[in-house]
C-alpha cells in the first residue's frame, strides 16, 4: 500500500507557485538557421528538475516566437530543439527580446538583441564552451598518458589553470555587475575551499577540519531569499547535494539542516515553500531505515502549522493521519508497550520480556508473503536466539482466532505468540501495521533500534550494532 504523500505535496506547492507570475506578458523571437518546419519547446528549471511551459512553431525560415499574457516568473529559461539539443536564455525583468542562432553551433554563434542580461550571459557562455572544450581534450590526453608520470603533472597543472581561468571571469564578472541576476547565480554555484587544515596537540593535522569547514561554509554564497535561483540549475541540485551527501544521513543532523536552511528564507517566498517540500518528500520516500523522523518533524512543525499556508484543510488531514501512524514507531523512540493474550489465553506483556533484544513480528498465518517469512524467522531464531540472547514476540495481526489457532496448533513455534484478541491496544496505529509482515527490533529497554528489517538482514544488523555499541562503550 503505498503512503508518500507526494502527490498531494506537490500539487499543493505547483499550484501555488503559479500564482505569483505577474501580469505584463512575455515575447521571445528567435531565429535558428538550419531549422525549419518544426516545433521548439520552452521549458524552465524549478528546483533540480526541468517542466516545459510553452512551445513554438518553426516556419520555413527558422522564426519563432514564444508568447505570453502574463510575464514568466524570473530564471534561466531552456529552449529545447526536436533533437532535444537546447541552449539557455535568462528570463528578468525585461521579457520582450530576439535570439538569433545556428544549428551548426547554437552557443557560439548566438546573437542577442534587446537584453543586456542575456548579452552578458553569452558572453559568460561562449567563454565557458571554449574552455570546456579546452578542458576535455585535456581530460582525454590524461587518459592516453596514464603511464606517463611526468606528463600527467603537467596535464593536471594546465587543467588547474583552466579551472582557475573560470573562477577569475565569474570574480570579475561579479565585482563588475553585482546587480545583475547572473551574478547572483555565481555566486551561489560558488563551492567552498578550506584552508589548511590547523594541527592538534598531538602534533597531526585535524583530518576532520576540511569536511566541517565545507559543511559549514557550503551554502554561504547562496541568497535564499531571491526566488529567481529557483528557477536556475543551481539552487535545487545544491541543496539536494548539501542535504543528501554532506549532511550526515542521520535524522537528527538533517532536522537540524533543514531547519537551519528554511530560517534563512523569507516565509513567503517561494524558496520557503520549495524547501520545505522538498525536504519532506525526499525523506518521507527514503529507503533509509529512520529517515521517517525528519518527515514527522517537517510536518509537525510546518505542515500541521500556519507555516504551511498553501495547502487545503483535506490535505492537512492527510499528513496528519500519516503523522499519528509514525510519531510513536520512530527509532530511538522507546516501543509502546502491548499487552495481549497467549494462545492460552494468558496475558503476556511486551515490556517484561527479559532479553537483550525483543524481535516484535507482527504477521498474519493467511498472507502469502508471511508464509515465507515466518518459518525463515523461525529457523533464524532457532539457531541465533542464545548467541544474541533475544526473544521473538510474535504478534497476529487479524481477527480471525480460530485460524490464528488454528495454524498454531499445525505448527509449533516456540516463541511468545500473542493476539490482541479484544482489540484494546490499537497496535495497528501505534506501529504502522498496514500490511504484514512486519518486523521491529528492540533493545533491552524496549527502545525501538530498527524496523522493517528484512529477515536475512537481521543477524548483520545485530552484529553492527554489538560492535557500535562496544566501540561507543
Amino acid at each position: 500500500m503505498k503512503r508518500n504523500l507526494l502527490l498531494i505535496l506537490a500539487i499543493a506547492f505547483m499550484n501555488c507557485a503559479q500564482m505569483n507570475a505577474q501580469k505584463a506578458g512575455y515575447e521571445v523571437k528567435m531565429n535558428i538557421k538550419g531549422l525549419s518546419d518544426a516545433t521548439l519547446k520552452m521549458a524552465y528549471y524549478f528546483g533540480d528538475k526541468q517542466y516545459v511551459k510553452d512551445s513554438a512553431r518553426v516556419d520555413s525560415k527558422g522564426n519563432a516566437v514564444f508568447k505570453g499574457d502574463e510575464s514568466l516568473p524570473a530564471g534561466i529559461y531552456i529552449t529545447v530543439l526536436p533533437n532535444l539539443n537546447y541552449f539557455e536564455f535568462i528570463m528578468d525583468k525585461e521579457q520582450r527580446f530576439s535570439l538569433e542562432t545556428d544549428t551548426a553551433n547554437l552557443i557560439k554563434n548566438m546573437k542577442v538583441k534587446g537584453n543586456q542580461d542575456n548579452e552578458l550571459f553569452y558572453e559568460y557562455m561562449k567563454f565557458a564552451s571554449e574552455k570546456g572544450k579546452e578542458m576535455e581534450n585535456l581530460r582525454k590526453e590524461l587518459e592516453a598518458n596514464k603511464g606517463n608520470k611526468e606528463l600527467r603533472e603537467s596535464i593536471t597543472a594546465r587543467q588547474k589553470a583552466l579551472d582557475e581561468e573560470m573562477k577569475v571571469f565569474k570574480l570579475n564578472f561579479i565585482n563588475k555587475n553585482r546587480d545583475r541576476f547572473l551574478s547572483k547565480v555565481f555566486l551561489a554555484s560558488y563551492d567552498p575551499e578550506a584552508p589548511e587544515a590547523p594541527i592538534l596537540a598531538n602534533g597531526r593535522k585535524d583530518s576532520l577540519f576540511t569536511f566541517n569547514y565545507i559543511k559549514k561554509h557550503y551554502l554561504d554564497s547562496v541568497d535564499f531569499k531571491d526566488d529567481r535561483l529557483l528557477r536556475t540549475p543551481v539552487l535545487g541540485n545544491k541543496v539536494k547535494n548539501y542535504m543528501e551527501r554532506i549532511v550526515p544521513q542521520i535524522p537528527d543532523s538533517i532536522i537540524k539542516a533543514a531547519d537551519e536552511i528554511i530560517a534563512r528564507t523569507d516565509a513567503k517566498s517561494e524558496i520557503f515553500k520549495y524547501l520545505i517540500y522538498y525536504i519532506t518528500n525526499t525523506y518521507e520516500k527514503s529507503k533509509l531505515m529512520g529517515m521517517d523522523a525528519v518527515f514527522v518533524h517537517m510536518a509537525k512543525n510546518y505542515y500541521l502549522t500556519d507555516k504551511v499556508y498553501w495547502i487545503e484543510d483535506h490535505q492537512r488531514q492527510k499528513i496528519m493521519e500519516r503523522v499519528l501512524n509514525l510519531q510513536d514507531n520512530l527509532i530511538g523512540k522507546t516501543a509502546v508497550n502491548l499487552k495481549l493474550l497467549t494462545p492460552e489465553f494468558h496475558q503476556i506483556e511486551l515490556h517484561k520480556i527479559n532479553k537483550e533484544f525483543t524481535i516484535v513480528y507482527f504477521w498474519d498465518p493467511s498472507c502469502g508473503h508471511c508464509k515465507k517469512v515466518t518459518p525463515k524467522l523461525y529457523e533464524f531464531y532457532q539457531e541465533k536466539k542464545d548467541l544474541y540472547n533475544l526473544e521473538v514476540f510474535a504478534v497476529y495481526s487479524e481477527a480471525d482466532t480460530a485460524e490464528w489457532l488454528g495454524y498454531l496448533r499445525k505448527n509449533d513455534y516456540q516463541w511468545i505468540n500473542a493476539a490482541d484478541l479484544l482489540w484494546k491496544t490499537n497496535f495497528k496505529l501505534h506501529y504502522d501495521i498496514y500490511a504484514t509482515p512486519v518486523i521491529y527490533i528492540l533493545d533491552r529497554n524496549k527502545k525501538i533500534i530498527a524496523k522493517r528489517l528484512d529477515v536475512e538482514n537481521i543477524e548483520d544488523f545485530l552484529k553492527n550494532y554489538i560492535k557500535n555499541n562496544k566501540q561507543k562503550g
